[in-house]
């Protein structure tokens, strides 16, 4: 079975267990220089907003303030208020997952260890 074949079962199964919820995928956006999530896969409420999500996201990867976070849906900010379950229906792959990137960067001062600080 193909690796889509599997995640299309996977969350088949996750909506058919927990139709108030989606499946997310979101893993740290390419070249970013922040924490890695613990997990990368979450069931999200459906009316919860973009806003909640990030920071729930900032939580889990114990953020410090004065870093900002950047959550991207097809290499796209969404609105904030935007309820998940509209993106969900928006942009959910074939597989029945949404797939998130986050990023962040520091909003106060420069960073010493960040390439274009270098």
């Amino acid at each position: 079975m193909k690796i889509t074949d599997e995640r299309k079962q996977e969350s088949l199964e996750m909506l058919s267990k927990y139709p108030d919820r989606i499946p997310v995928i979101i893993e740290r956006y390419t070249n970013s220089h922040i924490t890695e999530l613990d997990k990368d896969k979450f069931l999200v409420p459906y009316d919860c907003t973009v806003a909640q999500f990030q920071w729930t996201i900032r939580k889990r990867c114990r953020f410090s303030a004065s870093k900002a976070i950047f959550l991207f849906v097809n290499r796209t900010l969404p609105q904030a208020c935007a309820l998940m379950g509209e993106i969900y229906h928006q942009h959910r792959d074939e597989d029945g997952f949404l797939y998130m990137a986050y990023s962040g960067e520091n909003t106060f001062g420069k960073s010493s260890t960040h390439p274009l600080y270098l």
